[in-house]
């Protein structure tokens, strides 16, 4: 009796592609500057010069801040 070859049903598991890890780092670097950083910048350009003096993101994202370990205060 002749053996049949047997096959191995083997699952890797799927590859994360490329673009997606760049998408997530971008996203992730650009969250982190406006978490961090932003002193105005960002609403800056749509409201001007009171974005600067009421620093509005940055007094939106204070808890996270300190969640985060950045200090600014």
């Amino acid at each position: 009796m002749p053996q049949s070859p047997q096959t191995a049903a083997v699952r890797g598991r799927p590859a994360v592609p490329k673009i997606a890890i760049i998408a997530l780092a971008a996203v992730f670097a650009v969250g982190m500057f406006a978490m961090g950083f932003d002193q105005g910048e960002i609403l800056g350009l749509v409201y001007g010069e009171s974005a600067y003096i009421e620093m509005l993101f940055h007094e939106y994202t204070h808890d996270m801040r300190h969640a985060a370990g950045l200090p600014c205060h």
